[in-house]
């Protein structure tokens, strides 16, 4: 009876540390590449949602230019010359509005001094 025991308890420690190690893979890949993706979609779903008409967009493609005309599933983006592209709404990448940069500080140099 107490071989038996003894069998039971070798065998489910090794299921243990077989599992052990799936378990750490799962985790790792839930935190190293699942959950990065589900928040830069929910950022983007936030992005796409605050858009209004007027902002300044840049889409995928890397087309700039401004929302004339918004509907469910698409903007109508007015680029340089007045020229109007629909896009869908997924093709936007940038609320060029929002991210504006600005501009690096230049130092001047003497250049009398040599």
């Amino acid at each position: 009876m107490s071989t038996v025991i003894l069998q039971a308890a070798a065998g489910s420690s090794n299921m243990l540390t077989t599992l052990i190690p799936m378990v750490l893979i799962m985790v790792v890949f839930y935190f190293f590449m699942i959950r990065p993706q589900v928040k830069k979609a929910k950022d983007h779903k936030k992005l796409v949602e605050d858009l209004k008409k007027g902002d300044k967009i840049v889409t995928t493609a890397g087309i700039h230019g401004r929302i004339a005309d918004m509907n469910e599933t698409t903007f109508l983006i007015e680029v340089e010359g007045g020229t109007k592209i629909r896009f869908d709404k997924s093709a936007v990448s940038v609320d060029a509005t929002k991210a504006a940069v600005p501009a690096p500080k230049v130092e001047k140099i003497d250049t009398t001094k040599a």
